[in-house]
Formats: structure tokens, C-alpha cells, sequence
């Protein structure tokens, strides 16, 4: 006679930890594991195609992890036969025909996969828990908390709270080097180094070859190619990529964390996002080897301190920003922009050097670095009106580490300032004088980035004055844009007015679908 199932064990795409608070009593004996991949989440933006084979291949290996621990796995592979494609459909089909007595999760990072889930115990007639995420040092309670009824909720306060209860570079209550940040050292340009070492790639096993071709029959309308994939999939992997991050990169992360270059898209990026989101990679343990790496003299304060921050205070922060205010934070648009993007933002086809480069790597690549992100894609949709929303898809779309929980305060906060200010003390506007500063993609481009007004003028520079001009009503009393709009006042009329006039003539190009 076949033991009755205790729980029904649901783990996601995006939970692939055996420490997960789902799994943390499971019993290989009285409890079984589904995993499913559904169209449903694969297909609610369209996902780039190596995003898809990321998630889908890490989680096939994942299965295979639990197996080897002796759990029985209820896999659903998106062309088995009678899959329903979503994962209320799945959980039912598996209580339908395994009869467990619950079923329990841990908690989703995106807000409509909860809103389902809350629905399933009244939908199913069957006890449904769902846990918290544990693998995040700061619970969505603590955060909700820590806001308070604080008037702002600045990062680099929330970050400090984070560096003292985990005690990470402390120095008893004080931070080592006694600073808290040292990110004004982390501004430099990068120069073409060939000693730079070579990122480890992970040439894909049969396993995932199966992933990659499923993926290009039935997604081949989504971005980019799983030809070239070469994430990490297996856990073992992934901690050699991290191994290999603090022994190669670590050292010079920190002052070129900023820095853009042609023929170096990777620089000194960890390139670990990725497998932290995933589950694969443990938040705590990673900030741990960075810290070693500093007391033992090996990295520097600066780029420790930097990586660090993304971490225990970035990363954290946003997750707490994103479930203390959805589901409404998702529809934010303070400048009330309305323009779509344009058809670029899928082909790279754009004489904009900077935009080509940028968009060109994601469509390869599933990733571009944090300010590539912020200070060319987000930049542009910021000067030219771009709709908020639609950006945010657009970025859930396409790179391979975004999850709602962190890709959507990214871009509605800090990129478009779209909550008018609630996550970002100001816009992250500039012209094309930053992007040559920090890059070496303004050469040989069409545009003239020292050109301010005019046909071949950098369309950036002309965009940057428009953009503060026309939002004056909402920006000008923010006291960190005091220099640039006392710059504007100086300006006589007729200066203004070319600026408005150059601005205005490239937006309507860009209306008409015309080349830009």
C-alpha cells in the first residue's frame, strides 16, 4: 500500500536552494517536490531566450540535486503532455492525482504570483502555507518596520542598519576604514587592459543542449539566441564563478564598477546576480568571501565595501521597497511620460554609438552592468519620455537576472524616478559629456558628443536640457539639481530656445519611426 503524501512541496524557478524554508522540514519519506515550467510565467513578458534556458536548465539540474538527496520529484517539463502551462493549473493537477494533506511554498518574489497563491487554499479545499523567503537577511516584517513613518527612505541608512546586524566590515560599532561608503572612489574610467583575465564560461551539458533547443522552438519571437549559452546551471558551478569573481576581479571591481568599454563589456562585474537571484549562490556566504578577501589583504576597501552594498544594502533595500508598496507602485509615472519605446530598444539598430553598444551586448548576452542599465538605456528613456512601464517590461524582458522583486524599484525608482523621488533623492539625468567621460563609445559615432545643439550633435546633450526645462514645476527645488538649474537660468533665451527646438527635433524623428 502507497504511503499517503504529507505536503506537496512547491518550489519555483527562482528557489533553487536546498536551505529553502520550503524544504527545511521536508521529509523524503511522507512529502514530494513539484517543480513545473509553465508558458504562463515564461511568456507574460517575453523573456529573453538564454533568461528561459537559465531558469529552465538550473532547474532540471536542481531537480536532480533533490533526487540525489532522496526526495521523489513531480517535474513538469514545458512539452510534457497534459502540462496546463500555469502553476495554479499544476498544483492542481498534482493535488488531484498525488492527494497530498497541504501543500506549502515558500513565499514568490512577484506580487501576482502571491495574489494566486493566497486564492489556492479557498480554490483547492486543501491547507496551503506559505513561508517566508529566508534567504534574505531582512524580512519584509523588518523592513516595514525599519520605514516606519520615516519621510524618506534613503538606502544609505538602511544599508548602515544592514552592515551592523550582520557585522560585515565592522570594526566593533564603527565601520572599517572609517567610512560607511566609498563609492566616490569608485568613478573611474577604464582603460583596455589585455591582462584582464577571461570570465569562466560553462559550456552547456546535454541536459541543458535540450533546454536550448525546446527554447528556440517555442519562443523564437523572443530576444536573442540560446546559441552561446554559457551561465552556470549547477550549483558547484556557480560557487567556482564566485570563487573565481573574489580571486580575479574582486581587486579592481571597485574603481572601475562605473566604467563602460566597446570591447571589455564584462570589465570587473562578479556576473553573479544571476545565480544569487536563482537561489544558487547564498547572499551571506558571498559578502563573507569578499570580507576574507579584505582582511587577508587581497582586495581593497573600496571595491569590498562597493560589492558589499549591493548586497546587503541594495539588494535588500529594493526587495523591501517593492513589497512595502505594490501592487500600486507598479503604475508610478511622476513625469506622466507616455512615449513608447522605440523599435530599437529590440534591434540595436541606432546610430547613437552608446544606445547600439548597450542594447547590441543585451541581445547577446541576456546582461549589461548596473550602469550601463541606468546611465544609457534608463538615461535615454528618462530624457526622452519613455514610458515608465513599458521600460520596466522591456528590462524584465531581457536580462537574465531580472526578477520583478529587484528589476522593477531598479527602474521605476532609481532609473526613471517615476515614484517622484520615494526610492531616489533625484533623476539619474545626464548628457552626453557623462558618457564620454565613462566610456569609449562616443568614438567614431555619428553624433558629435562635444556638439550641443544641431543636426549631428550628441541627440543626449540637447535632451538633457529639454528634459529639466520641461519638468521645472517638479524638479527644480530638489537641492541636489540646484547647480544645473541655476546653469539653465544663466542661459539667455535664444541659447534655451535652440536647446528646446534641437530636443524637439529629435523626438519627433523619433515619433515618426524615423532613423535616429
Amino acid at each position: 500500500m502507497t504511503a499517503k503524501i504529507r505536503n506537496l512541496v512547491l518550489v519555483l524557478g527562482d528557489q533553487l536552494t536546498l536551505s529553502m524554508s520550503s524544504l527545511q522540514d521536508a521529509d523524503p519519506g511522507r512529502d514530494r517536490v513539484l517543480m513545473c515550467e509553465v508558458a504562463e510565467e515564461a511568456t507574460y513578458v517575453r523573456h529573453h531566450k538564454k533568461k528561459i534556458t537559465l531558469i529552465f536548465s538550473a532547474m532540471r539540474h536542481f531537480a536532480d540535486e533533490l533526487r540525489d538527496r532522496g526526495f521523489g520529484v513531480r517535474y513538469v517539463k514545458l512539452d510534457d503532455d497534459g502540462n496546463s502551462n500555469s502553476f495554479t493549473g499544476e498544483v492542481k493537477r498534482a493535488i488531484d492525482e498525488l492527494k497530498p494533506q497541504a501543500v506549502v511554498v515558500t513565499e514568490p518574489g512577484e506580487w501576482r504570483v502571491r495574489q494566486a497563491m493566497d486564492r489556492w487554499s479557498d480554490d483547492f479545499d486543501i491547507p496551503v502555507e506559505i513561508r517566508d523567503d529566508t534567504r534574505f537577511l531582512c524580512s519584509r516584517d523588518d523592513f516595514r518596520k525599519w520605514a516606519g513613518d520615516r519621510r524618506a527612505l534613503t538606502m544609505e541608512f538602511f544599508y548602515r542598519e544592514m552592515r551592523r546586524r550582520t557585522g560585515l566590515l565592522m570594526d566593533g560599532d564603527k565601520p572599517c576604514g572609517g567610512r560607511w561608503n566609498f563609492d566616490a572612489e569608485n568613478r573611474k574610467p577604464a582603460a583596455p587592459d589585455l591582462f584582464r583575465p577571461a570570465h569562466p564560461t560553462f559550456p552547456p551539458d546535454a541536459m541543458t543542449r535540450s533546454v536550448m533547443d525546446l527554447v528556440e522552438a517555442r519562443f523564437p519571437d523572443h530576444m536573442g539566441s540560446a546559441d552561446g549559452f554559457t551561465f552556470a546551471v549547477r550549483r558547484e558551478d556557480c560557487e567556482r564563478a564566485a570563487d573565481d569573481f573574489i580571486a580575479n576581479f574582486l581587486p579592481g571591481f571597485g574603481e572601475t564598477q562605473d566604467a563602460m568599454l566597446k570591447d571589455d563589456p564584462f570589465l570587473n562585474h562578479s556576473l553573479l546576480s544571476f545565480y544569487l537571484n536563482l537561489g544558487l549562490l547564498d547572499a551571506m556566504a558571498l559578502c563573507r568571501a569578499a570580507e576574507r578577501a579584505y582582511l587577508e589583504g587581497h582586495a581593497p576597501l573600496n571595491a569590498v565595501e562597493g560589492f558589499i552594498r549591493q548586497i546587503i544594502g541594495w539588494r535588500e533595500y529594493v526587495r523591501g521597497v517593492y513589497w512595502l508598496f505594490m501592487p500600486d507602485y507598479v503604475d508610478s509615472n511622476f513625469f506622466e511620460a507616455e512615449r513608447p519605446l522605440p523599435a530599437f530598444f529590440w534591434t540595436g539598430k541606432t546610430d547613437m554609438a552608446c544606445l547600439a553598444q548597450v542594447i547590441g551586448e543585451t541581445i547577446e548576452n541576456a546582461y549589461a552592468h548596473h550602469i550601463q542599465r541606468l546611465m544609457i538605456t534608463g538615461n535615454f528613456a528618462l530624457l526622452a519620455g519613455l514610458d515608465p512601464h513599458a521600460l520596466h517590461e522591456w528590462y524584465l524582458e531581457v536580462y537574465a537576472d531580472a526578477f520583478e522583486w529587484v528589476e522593477l524599484p531598479n527602474v521605476i525608482g532609481m532609473s526613471q524616478f517615476a515614484d517622484g523621488g520615494l526610492l531616489g533623492t533625484k533623476p539619474y539625468a545626464a548628457s552626453g559629456a557623462y558618457i564620454s567621460r565613462m566610456s569609449d563609445y562616443c568614438k567614431g559615432c555619428r553624433y558629435d558628443v562635444r556638439a550641443k545643439t544641431g543636426e549631428g550633435a550628441c541627440p543626449f546633450n540637447a535632451l538633457y536640457w529639454d528634459f529639466l526645462d520641461r519638468n521645472a514645476d517638479k524638479l527644480s527645488a530638489n537641492r541636489r539639481l540646484a547647480q544645473p538649474y541655476a546653469t539653465w537660468r544663466r542661459m539667455g533665451e535664444e541659447k534655451k530656445e535652440t536647446y528646446r527646438q534641437s530636443a524637439r527635433a529629435f523626438l519627433e524623428r523619433l515619433d515618426a519611426g524615423l532613423p535616429v
